[in-house]
Protein backbone atom coordinates (compact mmCIF):
# COMPACT_ATOMS: atom_id res chain seq x y z
CA UNK A 1 0.00 0.00 0.00
CA UNK A 2 1.09 3.94 -0.91
CA UNK A 3 0.98 5.89 2.22
CA UNK A 4 1.90 9.47 3.07
CA UNK A 5 2.68 11.22 6.28
CA UNK A 6 2.29 14.79 6.82
CA UNK A 7 3.70 16.52 9.56
CA UNK A 8 6.69 16.45 12.57
CA UNK A 9 4.99 14.80 15.39
CA UNK A 10 6.80 11.57 17.45
CA UNK A 11 4.05 9.87 16.13
CA UNK A 12 4.65 10.77 12.19
CA UNK A 13 8.39 9.32 12.21
CA UNK A 14 7.24 6.54 13.92
CA UNK A 15 4.23 5.70 11.62
CA UNK A 16 6.71 6.19 9.31
CA UNK A 17 8.97 3.79 10.15
CA UNK A 18 6.67 1.17 10.68
CA UNK A 19 4.64 1.07 7.88
CA UNK A 20 7.44 1.03 6.00
CA UNK A 21 9.03 -1.99 7.80
CA UNK A 22 5.08 -3.71 7.32
CA UNK A 23 6.36 -3.34 3.12
CA UNK A 24 4.00 -0.30 2.57
CA UNK A 25 5.35 2.10 0.05
CA UNK A 26 5.88 5.68 2.54
CA UNK A 27 5.88 9.34 1.13
CA UNK A 28 7.58 11.16 4.32
CA UNK A 29 6.62 14.96 4.12
CA UNK A 30 7.54 16.24 7.64
CA UNK A 31 7.23 19.88 6.29
CA UNK A 32 4.45 20.66 4.87
CA UNK A 33 4.29 24.40 4.41
CA UNK A 34 0.80 24.86 2.87
CA UNK A 35 -1.11 24.50 -1.02
CA UNK A 36 0.51 22.93 -3.85
CA UNK A 37 3.88 24.05 -3.82
CA UNK A 38 6.64 21.51 -3.71
CA UNK A 39 7.81 21.44 0.25
CA UNK A 40 11.99 21.52 1.03
CA UNK A 41 13.29 17.90 1.17
CA UNK A 42 14.70 16.76 4.47
CA UNK A 43 16.73 13.99 6.29
CA UNK A 44 16.69 12.39 9.23
CA UNK A 45 19.22 14.28 10.56
CA UNK A 46 16.49 17.00 10.58
CA UNK A 47 14.27 15.02 12.72
CA UNK A 48 13.04 16.88 16.01
CA UNK A 49 14.91 16.50 19.20
CA UNK A 50 12.02 13.79 20.93
CA UNK A 51 12.17 11.72 17.77
CA UNK A 52 16.23 11.15 17.61
CA UNK A 53 15.85 10.63 21.28
CA UNK A 54 13.52 7.69 20.95
CA UNK A 55 15.02 4.95 21.74
CA UNK A 56 15.36 2.59 17.97
CA UNK A 57 13.30 5.28 16.06
CA UNK A 58 16.02 6.51 14.05
CA UNK A 59 17.95 3.33 13.39
CA UNK A 60 14.36 2.03 11.64
CA UNK A 61 13.91 5.08 10.02
CA UNK A 62 17.01 5.37 8.22
CA UNK A 63 17.01 1.44 7.66
CA UNK A 64 13.70 1.44 6.03
CA UNK A 65 14.88 4.47 4.12
CA UNK A 66 17.59 2.56 2.55
CA UNK A 67 15.67 0.13 1.83
CA UNK A 68 13.60 2.58 -0.65
CA UNK A 69 10.14 1.49 1.19
CA UNK A 70 10.48 4.67 2.90
CA UNK A 71 11.12 8.41 1.28
CA UNK A 72 11.06 12.05 1.75
CA UNK A 73 9.00 13.23 -0.95
CA UNK A 74 7.39 17.04 -1.78
CA UNK A 75 3.79 17.77 -1.88
CA UNK A 76 3.34 17.10 -5.50
CA UNK A 77 4.10 13.51 -5.16
CA UNK A 78 2.84 12.72 -1.88
CA UNK A 79 -0.68 14.34 -2.51
CA UNK A 80 -1.24 11.40 -5.33
CA UNK A 81 -1.66 8.77 -2.33
CA UNK A 82 -4.92 7.22 -1.47
CA UNK A 83 -3.69 6.62 2.09
CA UNK A 84 -2.61 9.48 4.05
CA UNK A 85 -1.65 9.99 7.94
CA UNK A 86 -1.74 13.68 9.45
CA UNK A 87 0.02 14.32 12.01
CA UNK A 88 0.56 18.30 13.01
CA UNK A 89 0.80 20.49 15.90
CA UNK A 90 -2.41 21.23 17.90
CA UNK A 91 -1.24 25.22 16.41
CA UNK A 92 -1.49 23.44 13.01
CA UNK A 93 -4.76 23.57 12.15
CA UNK A 94 -4.29 25.92 9.04
CA UNK A 95 -1.89 23.63 7.72
CA UNK A 96 -4.48 20.81 8.04
CA UNK A 97 -7.18 22.55 6.22
CA UNK A 98 -4.76 24.19 3.39
CA UNK A 99 -3.83 19.76 2.98
CA UNK A 100 -7.26 19.11 2.71
CA UNK A 101 -8.11 21.92 0.52
CA UNK A 102 -5.37 20.24 -1.78
CA UNK A 103 -6.46 16.54 -1.66
CA UNK A 104 -10.03 17.71 -2.03
CA UNK A 105 -9.60 19.43 -5.71
CA UNK A 106 -10.63 16.37 -7.90
CA UNK A 107 -13.81 14.50 -6.36
CA UNK A 108 -13.69 11.87 -8.24
CA UNK A 109 -10.55 10.76 -6.40
CA UNK A 110 -10.80 7.63 -3.91
CA UNK A 111 -9.23 9.07 -0.29
CA UNK A 112 -8.51 8.05 3.47
CA UNK A 113 -7.10 10.33 5.85
CA UNK A 114 -6.42 9.35 9.21
CA UNK A 115 -6.22 12.33 11.58
CA UNK A 116 -3.38 11.79 14.59
CA UNK A 117 -3.41 15.46 15.43
CA UNK A 118 -4.94 16.99 18.66
CA UNK A 119 -7.20 19.53 17.37
CA UNK A 120 -9.74 19.32 19.70
CA UNK A 121 -13.20 17.45 20.07
CA UNK A 122 -15.49 17.85 16.27
CA UNK A 123 -11.91 19.27 14.39
CA UNK A 124 -11.73 15.92 11.98
CA UNK A 125 -15.75 16.77 10.78
CA UNK A 126 -14.83 20.03 10.43
CA UNK A 127 -11.77 19.01 7.91
CA UNK A 128 -14.21 16.00 6.72
CA UNK A 129 -16.26 19.23 5.19
CA UNK A 130 -14.05 19.85 2.39
CA UNK A 131 -14.07 16.75 0.87
CA UNK A 132 -17.47 16.17 -1.38
CA UNK A 133 -15.99 13.09 -2.91
CA UNK A 134 -18.09 9.89 -2.16
CA UNK A 135 -14.87 8.11 -1.23
CA UNK A 136 -12.94 10.67 0.22
CA UNK A 137 -13.53 10.38 4.29
CA UNK A 138 -11.46 11.73 7.00
CA UNK A 139 -11.21 9.28 10.33
CA UNK A 140 -9.17 9.62 13.63
CA UNK A 141 -7.05 7.52 15.30
CA UNK A 142 -5.40 9.29 18.37
CA UNK A 143 -2.14 9.67 19.00
CA UNK A 144 -1.49 7.25 22.03
CA UNK A 145 2.28 7.11 21.61
CA UNK A 146 4.25 6.88 25.15
CA UNK A 147 7.43 8.86 25.05
CA UNK A 148 10.34 6.23 25.17
CA UNK A 149 8.36 3.56 23.64
CA UNK A 150 6.61 4.54 20.51
CA UNK A 151 7.98 2.09 18.47
CA UNK A 152 6.51 -0.76 20.82
CA UNK A 153 3.69 1.07 21.44
CA UNK A 154 2.66 1.32 17.97
CA UNK A 155 3.80 -2.34 16.76
CA UNK A 156 2.15 -4.15 19.94
CA UNK A 157 -1.06 -2.10 20.81
CA UNK A 158 -3.12 -3.37 23.44
CA UNK A 159 -6.22 -1.73 21.53
CA UNK A 160 -6.80 0.45 18.71
CA UNK A 161 -9.62 3.59 18.77
CA UNK A 162 -10.96 3.77 15.20
CA UNK A 163 -12.80 7.08 14.80
CA UNK A 164 -14.77 6.21 11.38
CA UNK A 165 -17.94 4.83 10.27
CA UNK A 166 -17.69 4.33 6.75
CA UNK A 167 -17.07 1.09 5.70
CA UNK A 168 -15.00 1.52 2.72
CA UNK A 169 -12.40 3.55 4.61
CA UNK A 170 -12.48 1.24 7.62
CA UNK A 171 -11.59 -1.63 5.30
CA UNK A 172 -8.56 0.27 3.93
CA UNK A 173 -7.49 1.10 7.82
CA UNK A 174 -8.05 -2.38 9.13
CA UNK A 175 -5.63 -3.36 6.21
CA UNK A 176 -3.32 -0.82 6.95
CA UNK A 177 -3.01 -1.86 10.75
CA UNK A 178 -3.45 -5.36 10.43
CA UNK A 179 0.20 -6.35 10.56
CA UNK A 180 0.08 -4.60 14.13
CA UNK A 181 -3.06 -6.18 15.54
CA UNK A 182 -2.69 -9.82 14.23
CA UNK A 183 -3.61 -10.84 17.51
CA UNK A 184 -5.97 -8.02 18.64
CA UNK A 185 -9.53 -8.33 19.47
CA UNK A 186 -9.81 -5.03 20.64
CA UNK A 187 -11.23 -2.88 17.85
CA UNK A 188 -13.11 0.23 19.05
CA UNK A 189 -14.82 1.54 16.45
CA UNK A 190 -16.68 4.34 16.66
CA UNK A 191 -17.18 8.26 15.23
CA UNK A 192 -14.48 10.87 14.59
CA UNK A 193 -15.80 13.04 17.39
CA UNK A 194 -16.31 9.85 19.69
CA UNK A 195 -13.30 9.10 18.96
CA UNK A 196 -11.65 12.43 20.05
CA UNK A 197 -13.85 12.67 22.96
CA UNK A 198 -12.44 9.18 24.03
CA UNK A 199 -8.89 10.69 23.78
CA UNK A 200 -9.58 13.53 25.94
CA UNK A 201 -12.09 11.42 28.15
CA UNK A 202 -9.26 8.85 28.73
CA UNK A 203 -6.43 11.60 29.70
CA UNK A 204 -8.36 13.61 32.14
CA UNK A 205 -9.39 10.64 33.54
CA UNK A 206 -5.55 9.55 34.22
CA UNK A 207 -4.96 13.48 34.89
CA UNK A 208 -7.73 12.91 37.81
CA UNK A 209 -5.97 10.25 39.27
CA UNK A 210 -2.70 11.45 39.66
CA UNK A 211 -3.99 15.03 41.35
CA UNK A 212 -6.68 12.71 43.49
CA UNK A 213 -3.69 10.44 44.87
CA UNK A 214 -0.98 13.32 45.40
CA UNK A 215 -3.84 14.93 46.99
CA UNK A 216 -3.86 11.90 49.56
CA UNK A 217 0.04 12.05 49.53
CA UNK A 218 0.03 15.55 50.89
CA UNK A 219 -2.43 15.14 53.29
CA UNK A 220 -0.50 11.49 54.31
CA UNK A 221 2.65 13.86 55.25
CA UNK A 222 0.32 15.76 57.41
CA UNK A 223 -1.58 12.97 59.21
CA UNK A 224 1.82 11.17 59.47
CA UNK A 225 0.11 8.28 57.45
CA UNK A 226 2.06 6.39 55.49
CA UNK A 227 0.80 6.73 51.74
CA UNK A 228 2.12 3.48 50.10
CA UNK A 229 0.04 1.25 52.69
CA UNK A 230 -2.77 3.33 51.59
CA UNK A 231 -2.18 3.18 47.71
CA UNK A 232 -1.93 -0.76 48.08
CA UNK A 233 -4.85 -0.77 49.86
CA UNK A 234 -7.11 1.27 47.73
CA UNK A 235 -5.37 -0.71 44.57
CA UNK A 236 -6.61 -4.38 45.71
CA UNK A 237 -9.78 -3.26 44.75
CA UNK A 238 -10.93 -3.94 41.69
CA UNK A 239 -13.00 -0.98 40.93
CA UNK A 240 -10.48 1.10 40.99
CA UNK A 241 -6.40 -1.03 40.46
CA UNK A 242 -3.11 -0.22 40.52
CA UNK A 243 -2.47 2.29 37.70
CA UNK A 244 -1.65 5.86 37.88
CA UNK A 245 -2.29 5.56 41.79
CA UNK A 246 1.90 6.08 41.99
CA UNK A 247 2.15 10.05 44.15
CA UNK A 248 4.98 12.07 42.94
CA UNK A 249 6.24 15.47 42.32
CA UNK A 250 3.96 16.18 39.31
CA UNK A 251 3.31 15.00 35.61
CA UNK A 252 5.01 16.70 32.69
CA UNK A 253 5.89 15.59 29.10
CA UNK A 254 4.67 17.90 26.18
CA UNK A 255 1.36 16.10 24.50
CA UNK A 256 -0.19 14.80 28.09
CA UNK A 257 -0.81 18.33 29.38
CA UNK A 258 -2.02 19.74 25.95
CA UNK A 259 -4.92 17.31 25.77
CA UNK A 260 -5.68 18.05 29.40
CA UNK A 261 -5.87 21.73 28.92
CA UNK A 262 -7.72 21.29 25.34
CA UNK A 263 -10.58 19.36 27.55
CA UNK A 264 -10.20 21.85 30.50
CA UNK A 265 -11.00 24.34 27.99
CA UNK A 266 -13.99 22.92 26.40
CA UNK A 267 -15.21 21.94 29.71
CA UNK A 268 -14.95 25.58 30.92
CA UNK A 269 -16.66 27.18 27.87
CA UNK A 270 -19.43 24.11 27.15
CA UNK A 271 -20.45 23.18 31.10
CA UNK A 272 -18.08 25.94 33.31
CA UNK A 273 -16.59 23.44 34.63
CA UNK A 274 -12.80 24.00 36.33
CA UNK A 275 -12.46 20.57 37.90
CA UNK A 276 -9.15 19.59 35.11
CA UNK A 277 -8.26 23.21 35.48
CA UNK A 278 -7.63 22.78 39.01
CA UNK A 279 -6.27 19.66 38.24
CA UNK A 280 -3.55 21.97 36.17
CA UNK A 281 -3.14 23.97 38.72
CA UNK A 282 -2.61 22.02 41.59
CA UNK A 283 -0.30 19.35 39.54
CA UNK A 284 1.88 23.00 38.92
CA UNK A 285 2.36 23.08 42.49
CA UNK A 286 2.95 19.56 42.94
CA UNK A 287 6.07 20.27 41.06
CA UNK A 288 7.72 22.27 43.64
CA UNK A 289 6.81 19.84 46.70
CA UNK A 290 10.79 18.68 46.40
CA UNK A 291 12.20 22.09 46.57
CA UNK A 292 9.54 23.22 49.50
CA UNK A 293 10.66 20.27 51.80
CA UNK A 294 14.22 21.19 51.25
CA UNK A 295 13.41 24.80 51.79
CA UNK A 296 11.41 24.09 55.02
CA UNK A 297 14.18 21.46 55.79
CA UNK A 298 17.27 24.25 56.06
CA UNK A 299 14.32 26.88 57.57
CA UNK A 300 13.87 28.58 54.52
CA UNK A 301 17.55 29.67 54.12
CA UNK A 302 19.34 28.01 51.08
CA UNK A 303 22.05 30.39 50.54
CA UNK A 304 25.47 28.59 49.42
CA UNK A 305 23.64 25.27 49.79
CA UNK A 306 25.04 22.54 47.25
CA UNK A 307 22.47 20.54 46.04
CA UNK A 308 22.28 17.52 44.00
CA UNK A 309 19.36 16.03 41.10
CA UNK A 310 18.93 12.96 39.99
CA UNK A 311 16.46 12.40 37.22
CA UNK A 312 15.68 15.67 35.19
CA UNK A 313 13.20 14.53 32.22
CA UNK A 314 9.46 14.25 32.79
CA UNK A 315 9.44 10.62 33.02
CA UNK A 316 12.48 7.70 32.42
CA UNK A 317 13.07 6.51 29.13
CA UNK A 318 13.10 9.84 27.19
CA UNK A 319 15.13 12.70 26.99
CA UNK A 320 12.40 15.19 26.79
CA UNK A 321 12.26 18.29 29.60
CA UNK A 322 8.72 19.47 28.75
CA UNK A 323 6.64 20.75 31.41
CA UNK A 324 9.56 18.46 33.64
CA UNK A 325 8.86 19.20 37.23
CA UNK A 326 13.18 19.89 36.94
CA UNK A 327 12.74 22.75 35.34
CA UNK A 328 10.87 24.77 38.12
CA UNK A 329 13.09 23.12 40.46
CA UNK A 330 16.33 24.23 39.06
CA UNK A 331 15.33 27.29 38.37
CA UNK A 332 13.79 28.04 42.32
CA UNK A 333 17.55 26.58 43.54
CA UNK A 334 19.43 28.80 41.50
CA UNK A 335 17.42 31.98 42.54
CA UNK A 336 17.90 30.76 46.23
CA UNK A 337 21.74 30.93 45.88
CA UNK A 338 22.24 27.30 45.67
CA UNK A 339 24.88 25.27 43.22
CA UNK A 340 23.28 22.98 41.69
CA UNK A 341 24.99 19.47 40.65
CA UNK A 342 22.27 17.54 38.72
CA UNK A 343 22.73 14.04 36.46
CA UNK A 344 20.10 12.42 33.77
CA UNK A 345 21.39 9.70 31.71
CA UNK A 346 19.55 11.24 28.92
CA UNK A 347 18.40 14.50 29.19
CA UNK A 348 21.72 16.93 30.15
CA UNK A 349 21.89 18.13 26.89
CA UNK A 350 18.61 19.51 26.83
CA UNK A 351 18.74 21.12 30.16
CA UNK A 352 21.78 22.74 29.27
CA UNK A 353 20.52 24.23 26.32
CA UNK A 354 17.30 24.96 28.43
CA UNK A 355 19.14 27.39 31.24
CA UNK A 356 21.72 28.62 28.52
CA UNK A 357 20.54 32.28 28.82
CA UNK A 358 19.71 32.01 32.91
CA UNK A 359 21.36 34.91 34.98
CA UNK A 360 22.10 32.20 36.95
CA UNK A 361 23.86 29.67 35.18
CA UNK A 362 27.54 28.92 36.36
CA UNK A 363 25.80 27.89 39.23
CA UNK A 364 24.39 25.32 37.07
CA UNK A 365 27.02 21.76 37.11
CA UNK A 366 25.98 18.96 34.94
CA UNK A 367 27.54 15.88 35.89
CA UNK A 368 28.15 13.04 33.74
CA UNK A 369 27.39 10.14 36.67
CA UNK A 370 24.89 10.30 39.11
CA UNK A 371 27.57 9.61 42.28
CA UNK A 372 29.35 12.82 40.75
CA UNK A 373 25.88 15.19 41.72
CA UNK A 374 27.23 13.94 45.64
CA UNK A 375 30.38 15.91 46.02
CA UNK A 376 30.15 17.77 49.12
CA UNK A 377 25.94 18.17 48.25
CA UNK A 378 23.73 19.51 51.22
CA UNK A 379 20.71 17.26 50.03
CA UNK A 380 19.65 15.19 46.93
CA UNK A 381 16.71 15.68 45.22
CA UNK A 382 14.93 12.66 43.54
CA UNK A 383 13.18 13.67 40.60
CA UNK A 384 13.05 10.90 37.91
CA UNK A 385 13.03 7.29 38.75
CA UNK A 386 15.62 5.81 35.90
CA UNK A 387 15.75 2.54 37.47
CA UNK A 388 19.93 2.95 37.41
CA UNK A 389 18.97 4.92 40.48
CA UNK A 390 16.82 2.69 42.41
CA UNK A 391 20.00 0.51 44.32
CA UNK A 392 22.54 2.66 44.67
CA UNK A 393 26.08 2.71 46.88
CA UNK A 394 24.60 4.07 49.91
CA UNK A 395 27.87 4.18 51.64
CA UNK A 396 29.55 6.05 48.77
CA UNK A 397 26.52 8.19 48.80
CA UNK A 398 27.16 8.81 52.37
CA UNK A 399 30.79 9.45 52.24
CA UNK A 400 30.41 11.79 49.45
CA UNK A 401 27.75 14.13 50.89
CA UNK A 402 28.06 16.77 53.42
CA UNK A 403 24.26 16.33 55.01
CA UNK A 404 22.82 13.03 54.25
CA UNK A 405 19.44 14.68 52.94
CA UNK A 406 16.85 12.36 50.79
CA UNK A 407 14.30 14.42 49.14
CA UNK A 408 12.51 11.12 46.96
CA UNK A 409 10.32 12.94 44.53
CA UNK A 410 8.83 9.84 43.24
CA UNK A 411 9.03 7.10 46.39
CA UNK A 412 11.66 5.19 45.02
CA UNK A 413 13.75 4.17 47.79
CA UNK A 414 12.99 1.99 50.85
CA UNK A 415 12.32 4.75 53.85
CA UNK A 416 13.70 2.30 56.67
CA UNK A 417 16.51 0.94 55.00
CA UNK A 418 17.29 4.69 54.24
CA UNK A 419 17.02 5.62 57.86
CA UNK A 420 18.40 2.68 59.47
CA UNK A 421 21.49 3.93 57.12
CA UNK A 422 21.67 7.24 58.78
CA UNK A 423 19.90 8.89 55.93
CA UNK A 424 16.90 11.82 56.41
CA UNK A 425 14.59 10.75 54.26
CA UNK A 426 11.33 12.23 52.96
CA UNK A 427 9.23 11.12 50.19
CA UNK A 428 5.84 11.77 49.27
CA UNK A 429 3.21 11.10 51.66
CA UNK A 430 5.84 9.01 53.51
Amino acid sequence: MKIAIWGNELIAWTAAACFAEMGNEVLFVPHYKGGSENTRKSSSKDAPANVKEEPGLIKQFEEQENSGRLQFSDSGNASEAILHLLAFLPKQIDLANSLCELLAIDESRQLVLINTSNFGIGASDKLQEQFKGQQQIMAYIPDQLPAGSALKNFKQPDHLIIGCQHDWALMHIRALYRPFSQNLNNWLIMSAKEAEYTKFAITGMLALRLAYINDLANLADELDVDIDIIREAMGSDERIGQHYLNPGCGFGGEHFPQYIEGLAGTLSEARNSSLLSTVLEQNEKQKELPFRKLWRHYDCDLQGKTISIWGLAFKPGTASISNAPSLKIIDALLNQGCTVQVHDPMALENIQQHFEQHIYRNQLQLCQHEMQTLENSDGLLLLTEWPQYSSPDYQAMSELMNTQLIIDGRNLFDKEFLQELGFTYQGVGR
